[in-house]
């Protein structure tokens, strides 16, 4: 019994845990969707690149300026509703001698060279909208990025700006807004607009689970301890098969019986 109240503790326990963390996540969803549908604010000067963090800046709505530098752009591999292909990112450099990366959207294979691509590339003063990202230094899934080799996996902000000798490097890029094109009409690259913004929410199901496993244990425990209390009470000890007077044994080995019968 000892044994099965730990376990139920557990699975209770567990399952409290997967509840707070629905919480946490439906807090999160709801932060997010604000921060995405919000009206564009300035990104993050120089003296707020410190405290960046996920929790309280990623996906939110930004609107920055300056020049893209488009020999400097960097080509990161993706997989989208479009297909696989890559993620153009280009260093937009502000007047103040500060670069943020900027994700300008994703080339299909055949559009990796600069010269394939139809759309024209912003020159001069350009302001950009975009979704504030955290930069991804871990590489990709079993992929490591390989600057020598000019292949990346993940948009990793300071190896990119160490690779492309850039300073004053923002710690974190922007998925740039797409532009407004006519309905039906074929992608332009690079197709901007294109960020995920998914979180797995199983909480529920994992909570209801543990809690199911300690309804169980429970109610294991319940039959033992009551069939013990049962056999308690038959004066029989737990395990037995019980007994009666009809299958008494007398010290010589035989029933009683047996023991009417002539020898």
């Amino acid at each position: 019994m000892v044994c099965a109240a730990l376990a139920f503790a557990g699975f209770v326990a567990l399952g409290n845990w997967q509840v707070e963390r629905r919480a946490w996540k439906l807090d999160l969803i709801a932060r997010v969707e604000q921060r995405v549908h919000a009206p564009a604010t300035e990104a993050p000067g120089r003296d707020r690149w410190p405290q960046v963090n996920a929790a309280d800046d990623e996906y939110r709505h930004l609107r920055i300026a300056g020049t893209f530098l488009h020999d400097k752009e960097t080509l990161v591999q993706a997989s989208t509703r479009l297909g696989a292909g890559f993620w153009v990112l280009t260093p937009l450099q502000a007047a103040d001698g500060t670069t943020v990366l900027v994700n300008r959207g994703f080339v299909p294979p055949e559009a990796r060279d600069r010269s394939a691509r139809i759309a024209a590339e912003p020159k001069g003063e350009t302001t950009v909208t975009g979704l504030l990202r955290i930069t991804e230094p871990k590489g990709g899934f079993l992929r490591k990025n390989d600057p020598a080799a000019d292949r990346w996996f993940s948009r990793d902000v300071q190896a990119i700006a160490a690779a492309r000798g850039l300073d004053n490097v923002a710690p974190y890029f922007v998925d740039a807004d797409s532009a407004p094109s006519a309905p039906g009409a074929a992608p332009t690259w690079p197709a901007a607009g294109l960020t995920v913004i998914a979180f797995p929410n199983s909480h529920l199901v994992y909570a209801i689970t543990w809690y199911g496993l300690a309804l169980m244990v429970a109610g294991a425990a319940w039959f033992v301890w009551r069939d013990d209390r049962r056999r308690r009470k038959l004066g029989d000890p737990p395990g037995s098969a019980g007994s009666s007077d009809d299958n008494a044994f007398h010290a010589d080995g035989r029933t009683r019986q047996d023991a009417r019968r002539p020898d």
